[in-house]
């Protein structure tokens, strides 16, 4: 008998396991660097995008059919609208009228001030139609949102963020269209006490409007980002906060912190909110990563988070049966015609000129704004262990080889530079040389190492097979985190525009 318990035990539990694996998702949902996500589905599939904020092309597009497993197909932009400079922040969808909307915010070329532009498509997987801006209100207007109260249509945003007073989620009326305001912005909820207010999310549910919105620091080391919940009986105020804020936060277990998102509804009602985190330790070198969590209405009327309000990395599965498909690598050979979608360039900085021909990749460019360092064609990173290699064809004096970017002045270059192998490091625009050695073959393989997320060991080869370090011990690069955004691994060139660097092929391996 003891023996039948035991082994009875022993099928519930692995069965037990067995249900555990197949019900279950870790976060994040979309891996790499990918901030403020907004999220929307049409029929039968969701579409996500986010912040690309210095890196071209526009906002990347994601699709899904389960909510866990996503890829990227497209973006928003290929070219940039004509009317902005950079700072490619807060892209928000909306569906409407079988059309796609994408209201988003940029510095206007003319003004250097960021504001909301407006963007239309048939169809989530094809270019959008750039309408120009949509709101230009005071010293920012970012982070737009919109919702349809029973067919009127109203745009919110953070406002005052750089006045010396505080910072203020506007409303106001939109036309039928979706495409201009519509009266005079009104106030719909203010940050008393000056913890930050952004990144909103509207929806109705009984008698009650609500606004779930993020506070306290978005990005950087020092980020401490939470999601609050305010409600009101009229889409215009007044607005009653939640005695209970925040209603998700990190700072404890799996994240540092996490907010600024939206949320989309099954087929069945049920709403996933999806926001972007940045993970503890090592992972916080990946960026914000989009997390999804599912949000249900209380008793009372607020609104809470199905595991908590501290935001954990494992959540269960939206829909039965959905299995979570692993960490893939990349890599391309540059067979086709034109870069695959996962390429990203350093647009502020310099123009890009890539031609795909004979299985190799022609990459020159002009630089801008007084670049020193020239064109980066770059990925996300998905992994704090990463590691990633190159060949490249020894031709021109200019520098060609790999690089780990943060922006023109801080980023690292290891590559060939005329006729020596040289490995410099570039912080604050001051340039260092780690490693110098006289080359004179026709080709090399180059690859780097990351460890950690911030370490990096660099090696060459002569065949590709057999590495040899350049380094004593290895380069710790915190320097290359921006305020808003992580390094980059991927390719540079910097030199005559006319004697591109040539790269026969390119491969991302995620180590851990």
């Amino acid at each position: 008998m003891k023996k039948i318990g035991l082994f009875l035990f022993g099928i519930c539990f692995v069965l037990q396991m067995v249900a555990q694996e197949h019900n279950y998702f870790t976060n994040p949902v979309i891996r790499g660097d990918v901030p403020d996500p907004s999220v929307i589905r049409v029929e039968d599939t969701y579409y996500a995008t986010g912040t690309s904020s210095e890196w071209a092309p526009f906002y990347p597009m994601f699709t899904s059919k389960d909510l866990v497993n996503w890829k990227q197909v497209g973006h928003v932009f290929t070219k940039q609208p004509s009317w902005t400079s950079n700072s490619f922040w807060a892209p928000e969808l909306f569906y409407h009228n079988n059309k796609v909307y994408c209201y988003y915010t940029a510095r206007q070329k003319s003004t250097g001030i960021s504001y909301i532009g407006v963007a239309t498509s048939d169809s989530p997987l094809h270019e959008f139609t750039d309408h120009g801006p949509i709101v230009e209100y005071g010293k920012e207007a970012i982070d737009a949102f919109i919702y349809d109260d029973n067919g009127q249509l109203y745009i919110s945003w953070k406002a005052y963020g750089l006045d010396t007073r505080p910072i203020e989620l506007l409303g106001c009326k939109l036309s039928a269209d979706g495409l201009h305001l519509d009266g005079e912005p009104f106030t719909l909820l203010v940050d008393e006490k000056g913890i930050g207010m952004e990144g909103q999310y509207h929806f109705k549910k009984g008698d009650y409007y609500y606004i779930v919105y993020a506070a306290h620091g978005c990005c950087g080391p020092s980020s401490d980002y939470d999601v609050y919940v305010a409600r009101a009986r009229n889409y215009g105020g007044p607005y009653e906060k939640y005695s209970g804020n925040p209603i998700l936060h990190g700072g404890e277990g799996d994240y540092k912190s996490c907010g600024h998102g939206t949320v989309v509804r099954t087929s069945d009602g049920r709403m996933f909110y999806m926001c972007h985190a940045y993970l503890k330790g090592d992972g916080f070198f990946i960026g914000r990563q989009p997390i999804l969590q599912e949000m249900e209405m209380t008793d009372d009327h607020w609104v809470r988070f199905q595991t908590g309000n501290l935001a954990i990395a494992e959540q269960p599965v939206p829909f039965v049966g959905t299995k979570q498909e692993p960490l893939s690598d990349f890599e391309d050979n540059f067979k086709g015609n034109q870069l695959k979608v996962d390429w990203t360039w350093n647009y502020p900085y310099s123009d890009i000129h890539a031609v795909l021909k004979k299985g190799k990749l022609f990459l020159s460019g002009t630089p801008k704004n007084n670049n020193k360092y020239g064109t980066a064609l770059c990925l996300r990173p998905q992994s704090p262990q990463y590691s990633c290699e190159t060949k490249v064809i020894n031709t021109g004096k200019g520098l060609k080889g790999l690089t780990l970017y943060g922006d023109d002045k801080n980023l690292i270059a290891w590559g060939i530079e005329g006729d020596k192998l040289i490995l410099k490091v570039v912080k604050d625009d001051i340039e260092s040389v780690l490693y110098d050695s006289a080359f004179a073959s026709k080709e090399i393989y180059l690859k780097l190492e990351v460890e950690q997320g911030c370490i990096f060991h660099f090696y060459k080869s002569l065949d590709g097979k057999t590495w040899q370090s350049v380094q004593n011990t290895p380069f710790k690069g915190k320097s290359l985190i921006r305020w808003d955004r992580v390094q980059r691994p991927g390719l540079l060139h910097y030199g005559d525009k006319d004697v591109p660097a040539e790269f026969s092929y390119f491969k991302m391996k995620n180590l851990k």
